[in-house]
Protein backbone atom coordinates (compact mmCIF):
# COMPACT_ATOMS: atom_id res chain seq x y z
CA UNK A 1 0.00 0.00 0.00
CA UNK A 2 2.91 2.50 0.95
CA UNK A 3 4.51 1.72 -2.34
CA UNK A 4 1.46 2.57 -4.07
CA UNK A 5 0.84 5.35 -2.39
CA UNK A 6 4.52 6.27 -2.90
CA UNK A 7 5.16 5.43 -6.65
CA UNK A 8 1.36 7.67 -7.09
CA UNK A 9 3.77 10.95 -5.78
CA UNK A 10 6.57 9.97 -7.91
CA UNK A 11 4.31 9.81 -11.04
CA UNK A 12 2.63 13.32 -10.03
CA UNK A 13 5.68 14.96 -9.29
CA UNK A 14 7.30 13.88 -12.41
CA UNK A 15 3.93 14.71 -14.55
CA UNK A 16 4.37 18.26 -12.98
CA UNK A 17 7.99 19.07 -13.17
CA UNK A 18 7.35 18.13 -17.06
CA UNK A 19 4.49 20.13 -17.35
CA UNK A 20 6.55 22.67 -15.62
CA UNK A 21 9.46 22.54 -18.36
CA UNK A 22 7.08 22.35 -21.39
CA UNK A 23 5.17 25.77 -20.09
CA UNK A 24 8.79 27.42 -19.28
CA UNK A 25 9.96 26.52 -23.01
CA UNK A 26 7.11 27.89 -24.70
CA UNK A 27 7.01 31.58 -24.01
CA UNK A 28 3.46 33.58 -24.92
CA UNK A 29 3.65 36.23 -28.25
CA UNK A 30 2.55 39.22 -27.04
CA UNK A 31 0.21 41.16 -29.56
CA UNK A 32 -1.50 38.34 -31.51
CA UNK A 33 -4.38 39.41 -33.56
CA UNK A 34 -7.63 38.40 -32.04
CA UNK A 35 -10.60 38.28 -35.03
CA UNK A 36 -14.45 37.72 -33.89
CA UNK A 37 -17.54 37.30 -35.57
CA UNK A 38 -20.03 38.38 -33.23
CA UNK A 39 -23.76 38.42 -32.19
CA UNK A 40 -25.38 41.11 -30.48
CA UNK A 41 -28.76 41.77 -28.48
CA UNK A 42 -30.16 44.55 -25.96
CA UNK A 43 -30.72 42.15 -23.29
CA UNK A 44 -30.40 40.53 -19.31
CA UNK A 45 -27.97 38.08 -19.30
CA UNK A 46 -28.90 34.57 -20.78
CA UNK A 47 -32.03 35.75 -21.74
CA UNK A 48 -33.51 35.67 -25.07
CA UNK A 49 -30.20 34.08 -26.46
CA UNK A 50 -32.17 33.12 -29.90
CA UNK A 51 -32.03 37.11 -30.74
CA UNK A 52 -28.68 37.43 -30.67
CA UNK A 53 -28.53 35.45 -34.16
CA UNK A 54 -29.92 38.22 -35.89
CA UNK A 55 -27.46 40.89 -35.27
CA UNK A 56 -24.19 40.19 -36.64
CA UNK A 57 -20.87 41.83 -36.12
CA UNK A 58 -17.37 41.83 -36.55
CA UNK A 59 -14.34 42.47 -33.79
CA UNK A 60 -10.64 43.04 -34.29
CA UNK A 61 -8.27 43.05 -31.24
CA UNK A 62 -5.01 41.97 -29.82
CA UNK A 63 -3.78 41.33 -26.21
CA UNK A 64 -0.39 41.73 -23.69
CA UNK A 65 0.53 38.86 -20.85
CA UNK A 66 1.26 40.24 -18.05
CA UNK A 67 3.15 37.74 -16.74
CA UNK A 68 4.60 36.26 -19.71
CA UNK A 69 2.49 33.53 -20.34
CA UNK A 70 -0.75 32.49 -21.74
CA UNK A 71 -2.75 32.58 -18.33
CA UNK A 72 -3.28 36.27 -17.43
CA UNK A 73 -3.70 38.89 -20.55
CA UNK A 74 -5.24 42.30 -21.33
CA UNK A 75 -7.18 42.54 -24.29
CA UNK A 76 -7.82 45.49 -26.11
CA UNK A 77 -10.61 44.94 -29.05
CA UNK A 78 -12.78 47.42 -31.61
CA UNK A 79 -15.85 45.69 -32.67
CA UNK A 80 -18.87 46.77 -34.99
CA UNK A 81 -22.26 45.30 -34.94
CA UNK A 82 -25.48 45.27 -36.63
CA UNK A 83 -29.04 45.75 -35.02
CA UNK A 84 -31.83 47.32 -37.03
CA UNK A 85 -33.91 47.35 -34.19
CA UNK A 86 -31.88 49.51 -31.68
CA UNK A 87 -29.34 50.31 -33.96
CA UNK A 88 -26.09 49.85 -34.64
CA UNK A 89 -22.87 50.33 -32.29
CA UNK A 90 -19.25 50.70 -32.68
CA UNK A 91 -17.49 49.54 -29.26
CA UNK A 92 -14.19 49.96 -28.46
CA UNK A 93 -12.98 47.92 -24.71
CA UNK A 94 -10.24 46.66 -22.98
CA UNK A 95 -10.78 43.87 -20.52
CA UNK A 96 -7.94 41.78 -18.14
CA UNK A 97 -8.95 38.11 -18.81
CA UNK A 98 -7.57 35.39 -16.47
CA UNK A 99 -7.47 31.95 -17.92
CA UNK A 100 -6.99 28.72 -16.32
CA UNK A 101 -5.88 25.62 -18.46
CA UNK A 102 -8.14 22.60 -17.71
CA UNK A 103 -6.41 19.76 -19.66
CA UNK A 104 -4.57 18.97 -23.25
CA UNK A 105 -4.67 23.07 -24.51
CA UNK A 106 -8.63 23.79 -23.28
CA UNK A 107 -8.71 26.82 -21.44
CA UNK A 108 -11.61 28.52 -20.10
CA UNK A 109 -11.37 32.53 -19.39
CA UNK A 110 -12.86 35.14 -17.07
CA UNK A 111 -12.88 38.57 -18.28
CA UNK A 112 -13.95 42.18 -17.47
CA UNK A 113 -12.84 45.53 -17.93
CA UNK A 114 -14.27 48.77 -19.65
CA UNK A 115 -15.03 50.68 -22.70
CA UNK A 116 -16.69 53.18 -25.01
CA UNK A 117 -19.60 52.30 -27.27
CA UNK A 118 -21.26 54.69 -29.78
CA UNK A 119 -25.13 53.24 -30.43
CA UNK A 120 -26.29 54.74 -33.94
CA UNK A 121 -29.94 55.61 -33.93
CA UNK A 122 -32.08 52.67 -35.92
CA UNK A 123 -34.15 55.25 -37.82
CA UNK A 124 -33.78 58.64 -38.85
CA UNK A 125 -34.61 61.47 -35.54
CA UNK A 126 -35.70 64.84 -35.57
CA UNK A 127 -35.07 67.56 -32.96
CA UNK A 128 -36.67 70.67 -32.23
CA UNK A 129 -34.85 73.90 -33.32
CA UNK A 130 -36.59 77.44 -33.39
CA UNK A 131 -39.73 76.16 -32.83
CA UNK A 132 -39.51 73.89 -35.95
CA UNK A 133 -38.36 70.02 -36.01
CA UNK A 134 -35.26 69.64 -37.76
CA UNK A 135 -33.30 66.06 -39.17
CA UNK A 136 -31.04 65.40 -36.92
CA UNK A 137 -30.18 62.38 -39.01
CA UNK A 138 -28.78 58.82 -37.61
CA UNK A 139 -26.66 60.18 -35.20
CA UNK A 140 -26.23 58.48 -32.06
CA UNK A 141 -24.24 59.25 -28.65
CA UNK A 142 -21.44 57.89 -27.27
CA UNK A 143 -21.58 55.94 -23.68
CA UNK A 144 -19.39 54.45 -20.77
CA UNK A 145 -20.15 50.83 -21.11
CA UNK A 146 -18.39 47.85 -18.98
CA UNK A 147 -18.22 44.62 -20.65
CA UNK A 148 -17.63 41.21 -18.43
CA UNK A 149 -17.52 37.80 -19.64
CA UNK A 150 -16.38 34.25 -20.22
CA UNK A 151 -15.19 31.94 -22.68
CA UNK A 152 -14.32 28.57 -23.67
CA UNK A 153 -11.18 28.00 -25.88
CA UNK A 154 -8.26 25.35 -27.13
CA UNK A 155 -4.81 26.65 -27.43
CA UNK A 156 -2.50 24.40 -29.08
CA UNK A 157 0.96 25.76 -28.91
CA UNK A 158 3.31 25.57 -32.38
CA UNK A 159 6.31 27.02 -33.00
CA UNK A 160 5.59 28.83 -36.14
CA UNK A 161 2.07 30.39 -36.43
CA UNK A 162 -1.00 28.85 -34.82
CA UNK A 163 -4.47 29.48 -34.10
CA UNK A 164 -6.12 29.41 -30.45
CA UNK A 165 -10.21 29.31 -31.00
CA UNK A 166 -12.66 30.36 -28.78
CA UNK A 167 -16.36 31.12 -27.82
CA UNK A 168 -17.06 33.55 -25.85
CA UNK A 169 -20.52 35.15 -24.04
CA UNK A 170 -20.38 38.90 -22.93
CA UNK A 171 -22.64 41.18 -20.71
CA UNK A 172 -22.46 44.41 -21.47
CA UNK A 173 -23.93 47.28 -19.47
CA UNK A 174 -23.80 50.72 -21.48
CA UNK A 175 -24.04 53.78 -18.82
CA UNK A 176 -26.24 56.71 -20.01
CA UNK A 177 -28.56 55.98 -23.19
CA UNK A 178 -31.30 58.47 -21.67
CA UNK A 179 -32.85 59.57 -18.77
CA UNK A 180 -35.97 57.27 -18.50
CA UNK A 181 -33.22 54.56 -18.47
CA UNK A 182 -30.05 55.04 -16.92
CA UNK A 183 -27.90 51.49 -17.38
CA UNK A 184 -28.59 49.76 -20.62
CA UNK A 185 -28.21 45.65 -20.70
CA UNK A 186 -26.33 44.16 -24.04
CA UNK A 187 -25.32 40.75 -24.51
CA UNK A 188 -22.42 39.88 -27.00
CA UNK A 189 -22.09 36.14 -28.19
CA UNK A 190 -18.62 35.72 -29.99
CA UNK A 191 -16.82 32.88 -32.22
CA UNK A 192 -13.08 33.75 -33.05
CA UNK A 193 -9.39 32.83 -32.85
CA UNK A 194 -6.01 34.65 -31.65
CA UNK A 195 -3.49 34.29 -34.31
CA UNK A 196 -0.47 34.47 -32.59
CA UNK A 197 2.87 34.77 -35.12
CA UNK A 198 6.24 33.39 -35.04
Amino acid sequence: MKRNILLLLFSCCLNFSLSAQADAAREYRNFPIVVTLQFHSLALPFRNLKTNFSNVGIGLGTEVSYNGKNNWAQQLTLAWYRNRAIGNGLLLYTQSAWRPTASSGIFAEIKAGVGYLYAFRPVKSFRQQNGDWVSAGHKGKGMLAVPAGISLGYDNYALDTYFSPFASYQFLLAKGYNKSIPLVPETLIQAGTRIHFK
